[in-house]
This record gives structure tokens, sequence and C-alpha cells, in this order.
């Protein structure tokens, strides 16, 4: 078999089933470097960050750095690719991303910037970039880890001698448009996602008494004439967990076992929960149960609760909470905890002292005015099923990313086709 009829993808649309096989192009051969300086132009600097692509170095870095090397930087129009030479999780030989929509940017002069040729589908090469057909290859030019500028030392020449397998320009149209159809679905979805989270943000703002006041700006209907809300400090109505357990052994082995790290900020939801005695588990301190909100009072994560259904050991940088009293329901804790109210005071307090935390008796002398439990369950319900409808969207966006990484698994040739 030669080398054309190998790289065949799994799927390919009906109109080009009879066609001849993709054919490896280095990207020397379909596509010209751009070098043009930027000069006394005025141009957002930019960089990239793997994942996201195109960043302003003020948005990204706190400033622009581009300094004194402002105009040799690389002026990139909109159509071109740049390559970032940094390592990334993501991308560990390095992410290339095509600029749409900013216009004109200036690049740092150390990334390596190209055109496509005419022929050659702009769509078609971001989604081999996205693949990372390129940090295959050039994983085997990496003589060593990156400079002092965390640059990997990967030369223009490997660089353009990279080879993506490629059709004929009407398939590689007909492949970036799909694609592109499944991006924009994808998009639409964060766009829900994203609105769906500012609209809890908002309602949390109305649902909960701002500083200073004993009512909220928002009640439902039931309550509008219920009165005010009582002002109680969290040390009367709350109990703190204290006292040391040995996580790896008996009984407390095999439990499952959360940092601050196993809670998603601001959603209350848990992820990668492992079992005590699991090698690499955090050293667990306290015993929580049902009865138990998990607080996390270590900044920058101080907006991080969540309320599990399950016993288990939490690490020390969190702290299991519960109600001491029947007028506090553990429901309505788990997102008084989350509100904006509570998140200053924790924030405040986290200041005082050389590790940047809220300690045990700053969350006790929080004071917030309080409902009675039918309205506090009313508020917990309301919270609580807009969380699920959050949940089920996210789903439905990290479903659709599935179906395109399974689409562009079939689309194009596998790896060991290309090798």
């Amino acid at each position: 078999m030669n080398e054309e009829n190998k790289l065949m993808p799994k799927l390919r649309f009906p109109e080009f089933r009879g066609a001849e096989g993709w054919k490896p192009i280095t990207l020397q051969e379909a596509s010209t470097p751009v070098m043009e300086r930027v000069g006394e132009r005025k141009l957002t600097p930019v960089s990239i960050s793997a994942g996201i692509g195109f960043v302003p170095q003020a948005e990204k870095f706190g400033r622009d750095i581009s300094g004194n090397q402002y105009q040799l930087y690389t002026l990139v129009r909109d159509g071109d690719f740049v390559f970032n030479k940094g390592n990334s999780l993501k991308f560990p030989q390095g992410c290339i991303y095509l600029l749409r929509g900013w216009g004109q940017v200036a690049a740092p002069n150390v990334f390596i910037c190209f055109r496509l040729k005419e022929g050659y589908s702009n769509g078609f090469f971001q989604n081999c970039f996205e693949q990372n057909q390129h940090g295959r290859q050039l994983k085997r030019h990496i003589t060593s880890g990156a400079r002092s500028n965390g640059l990997l030392n990967i030369s223009k020449e490997n660089f353009f001698g990279v080879e993506i397998p490629t059709p004929r320009p009407a398939e590689q149209q007909k492949i970036a448009e799909c694609l592109s159809s499944v991006d924009e679905l994808m998009a639409a979805q964060a766009r829900k996602v994203d609105a769906l989270k500012t609209h809890k943000k908002g309602l949390m703002q109305q649902l909960f008494p701002r500083e200073g006041e004993t009512q909220p700006r928002l009640r439902f209907p039931e309550f509008q004439n219920a009165g005010e809300w009582e002002d109680k400090t969290l040390g009367d109505i709350v109990q703190v967990a204290s006292g040391q357990v040995a996580p790896t052994q008996p009984p407390y082995s095999g439990f499952p076992q959360i940092g601050s790290e196993n809670i998603e900020s601001n959603t209350g939801k848990l992820v990668n929960v492992k079992s005590a005695g699991e090698k690499g588990v955090i050293s667990g301190n306290y015993i929580f149960d049902e009865n138990d909100v998990l607080y996390s009072k270590i900044r920058p994560a101080l907006n991080k609760a969540a309320a599990p259904d399950f016993k288990g050991i939490c690490s020390a940088d969190i702290y299991p909470i519960r109600p001491a009293n029947d007028g506090l329901l553990r429901s309505y804790l788990l997102y008084l905890l989350l509100s904006d109210k509570f998140l200053e005071h924790a924030i405040r307090s986290s200041d005082r002292g050389k590790i940047p935390k809220i300690n045990r008796e700053d969350l006790l002398r929080y004071v917030d005015a309080i409902p009675k439990p039918p309205e506090q369950q009313r508020i917990a319900s309301c919270l609580s099923n807009l969380d699920a409808l959050i949940a089920a969207e996210t789903q439905k966006l990290a479903t659709l990313k599935t179906h395109k990484k399974g689409l562009m698994q079939q689309l194009f040739p596998s790896p060991e086709a290309e090798a």
C-alpha cells in the first residue's frame, strides 16, 4: 500500500468517497511566513493562551509587556496563523491559532507567524492544529526544555517541515464547514450556560439582604408580608468541626476525601473525589457527614462550598459546618456561604494573617439577616433547581465537545496512518 492510499479518513462525505487519498503537505509548501514588523503602527499587543487563543497582553499579564520591543513585533492580520512555542498541558509542543475578528494585532517576534497559500483552507488547517498534529511531529525535534523566556527550542526550519495530511480544496472546505457548524452550536450552548450563571448570580444578590439591610430586594409572594429577617451571628446558629483524624487508618481508610480542589467555584459541585489512602490523596483532618456543609477557608477558593450526601474526610483547608439548631436549614446554609455578602466578609477577614484564610473566629462572628425556615427552604429550592438546570446545560455543552472530538477522529486520518 503506497503512502497516498494510507492517508484516508474513516469517514468521508459522499461526494468524496471515490476521491484519491490525502497527501502530506509541509507547512513550507502550504504557507508563506509573515514577517512584517509593526513599526510605528498603534496596534494591540497580544499573547496566546492554550485552549483560549489570542488574548491582549494587558489582560493576560495585567499590563502591556512589549516595552522597547514593540516596534519589532510582527504585524498579524485576520486570516494569519501564529505559533506560540510555549509548552502547556493541552499543547506540550506549543499551540497554533488563527486570527479572526481582530483586524490587525502586534504579536511578539519570538512567535512564528504564517499565512496559507491559495488552495488551502484556514478552517481545515485550524482543526488540524486543534488536534495537535503539529505537536506529534515537533516533539522529536525538541532537544531540551524551555529556554529562560519559557519558549521551547523549536527552529523555524523544523516548524515549517511539519506535514499535514491534506485532501483537495473542495474536501478541505467541506470538512471546515461541517466542524464550523459544530463550533457554532458549542458557542451558542456556552453562551446559554454563561447566561444562566449570570442570572443565578444576579438572583442571589436579590434573594439575600445587602450590607446593613434586614430584608432582601426580592421575596417570594407568600413571604412578602412575613416581616423582617432577624440578624444572627453564625456562631449562634452553626457548629464547626474540630479534631483531627488519621485518614489512612481504620475506620477512616477508604472514606471519600475532599480538598478545596474537589469543589467547583460557586456551584457546590464535587469533582474527582478519591478515597483516603489512595496514592496522591491529600492528608485529611476532619470527619464530615450528611449534616455538614464543606467550606473552603483559604484564598483564592473562598467561593467554594458543597453539601455532600455521604460521610467522608476533608483536608485542613476545609471547614465542615453544620446548623446548630432547627432554625437554620443546611440547604440554606450552603447558599449563604456562597453569597456575595459572605464572600466579601471572608475576603476582608483573610487579609489579616500571613496565610490568606478566614479563621474560625472570623467565620463565627459573621452577622447576617436570616429568614424563618419555610422561607429558607423556598430560597434554597429555587437556587437548587437553577443549579440543576445549569448542570444539565453544562452537560449538553460537554456532549457537544465529545461529539466534535469523535467527529474529528473520523474525518481526519488517524495518527497511526500518518506515522
